[in-house]
């Protein structure tokens, strides 16, 4: 009954955090944004105590469970784990705590989240690192599954689906997340929860507060007819049969040892059901197992898909409009409620919940090593719409503080720079005003300018107006890089 309930908790948990992910829509934040905001690491981040309270308190009582029912990075080996197991059973065996190698990974873990070093921190997070395996491979295909099918509503006039454009918003991101992918599935597939209970921190955090749960497997040494199948079923290696121990340190009660168990010699309980006596010397054949069963209701796509290439844009069908490129800006552009590229940098964990719910295709990850993979904005594909709050209210870090729609219009993350030798009306004799046009508060005015004897119109920013939201950068025609873009600036101010 444990592990149906293990099961079912855990199929739940991983389908809501996956739709989440994917962004099936804002409104799923509104009654799933739970899932996130209930991860260890980022309730850690955003100082939510109440979340890391009941989290500590869940395990003093039950043990890991966390990791075996909350965490969608644990659930995704589980599934990997199972598949292994096909046709291999009882395959597991006991190995010591590998104490060396677990706590040197935390103590650095911890070290690089303090001082802020991003790169270390945003790789080995297990919630950030399903964040980023569903945003750079499942949603391409999510999203090429959502064109499909409007393509074919719309032979129907039928428009319950729109398109959507499939892009790579990172390379190097994109690399990370496939191999990360490939690393833990190989893992799981091969050694179970070895990468849980050797590198994690969030695993080794709570297995300290596991060795004292109340409620833990124990040993019924009266019923134990010592046939190792206890031990050759945990995916942790933390049965020890012939010593009749187990290590909570490392036990992630998913209840696999006690469905094995045709004795009745092991029971999830508060206390010990008689008191330990030696181990029986005779051995008996170990029982035929039953079939494994894992009701996940959602395959996990075992290969990549590629990245659509983007389609041409034309102008009138006539002349073929280049892509644009981002400029190299000094100062990254960070998403309004950021505050500043620091606190960005020391609270965010790169899960692309931010990048996958932006519906403007503004945010991307950084591929800078100061905030690797952390977000960041760029004006190529659109513009951060002032009415539009969406990263903030997502954010389960705290990195993006929640904003009102009246906040962001005063927030100040940047400012626009006019590139002369990019400006159309002096490479190309027009007239534009593009920018100025849809600047949202009024920061650019064109003024008279005296060019090769001609007294033309061009742009003039007024920095206390300007709060950085790429419109102007996004609009303007020159290409492949704008005249005018958005430099940051290292504290945002109102």
């Amino acid at each position: 009954m444990l592990r149906k309930i293990r099961i079912c908790l855990s199929v739940i948990v991983m389908l809501l955090v996956t739709l989440l992910l994917l962004g099936i829509g804002f409104n799923i934040n509104l009654w799933a944004g739970w899932v996130a905001k209930i991860q260890f690491l980022p309730a850690l981040l955003a100082l939510n105590f109440v979340v890391i309270a009941i989290l500590i308190l869940l395990t003093l009582l039950f043990g890991r469970i966390y990791c075996s029912v909350i965490c969608p990075l644990g659930i995704m080996q589980d599934f990997f784990t199972w598949l292994g197991g096909k046709g291999r059973k009882n395959r597991f065996q006991y190995q010591k705590e590998h104490k060396i190698l677990r706590y040197s990974v935390l103590a650095v873990f911890i070290i690089c989240l303090i001082i802020g070093f991003a790169p270390v921190t945003t790789l080995i997070a297990p919630y950030s690192a399903y964040g980023r395996i569903v945003n750079n491979l499942f949603k391409p295909l999510f999203d090429w599954l959502n064109n499909l099918l409007a393509h074919a509503e719309a032979g129907k006039e039928s428009y319950r689906f729109s398109e959507v454009q499939i892009w790579m918003r990172s390379v190097t991101t994109f690399v990370v997340a496939l191999l990360t992918f490939l690393v833990l599935a190989v893992i799981a597939w091969r050694d179970g929860r070895a990468y849980c209970n050797s590198i994690c921190p969030v695993g080794t955090t709570l297995s300290f507060f596991s060795r004292y749960s109340l409620f833990k497997v124990r040993f019924d040494k009266s019923k134990c007819k010592n046939c190792s199948v206890c031990e050759k079923s945990c995916k942790a290696k933390a049965i020890d049969f012939k010593a009749g121990t187990i290590d909570y340190s490392r036990c992630v009660v998913c209840g696999d040892c006690l469905a094995k168990c045709k004795f009745d010699a092991l029971h999830y309980t508060s206390k010990s059901a008689v008191t330990p006596e030696s181990v029986p010397e005779k051995a008996e054949a170990a029982p035929d197992p039953s079939r494994r069963s894992f009701l996940i209701g959602t395959a996990i796509a075992a290969g990549t898909v590629a990245t659509a290439k983007a389609q041409m844009k034309v102008d009138g069908g006539l002349a073929v409009i280049e892509d644009k490129k981002a400029p190299k800006r000094e100062t990254p552009v960070t998403p309004p409620g950021s505050i500043s590229a620091r606190h960005i940098q020391r609270h965010c964990t790169a899960c692309q919940l931010c990048v996958t719910s932006c519906p403007n295709n503004v945010l991307r990850p950084s591929t800078d090593v100061s905030h690797f993979m952390q977000p960041v904005m760029s004006f190529e594909r659109g513009h951060c719409r002032p009415e539009c709050t969406r990263c903030s209210q997502v954010c389960p870090t705290g990195a993006i503080k929640p904003i009102t729609k009246e906040e962001k219009t005063g927030i100040h993350v940047g400012h626009a720079v006019w590139v002369k030798e990019n400006c159309v009306v002096l490479t190309d004799g027009v007239s534009c005003g593009n920018c100025a046009r849809h600047c949202p508060t009024g920061a650019i005015q064109m003024v008279e300018y005296q060019h090769n004897g001609k007294s033309v119109m061009i742009p003039a920013v007024d920095e206390n107006k300007c709060i950085g939201c790429g419109a102007c950068e996004h609009l303007c025609p020159a290409r492949p890089f704008s005249a005018i873009y958005v430099e940051g600036i290292g504290v945002h101010h109102c």
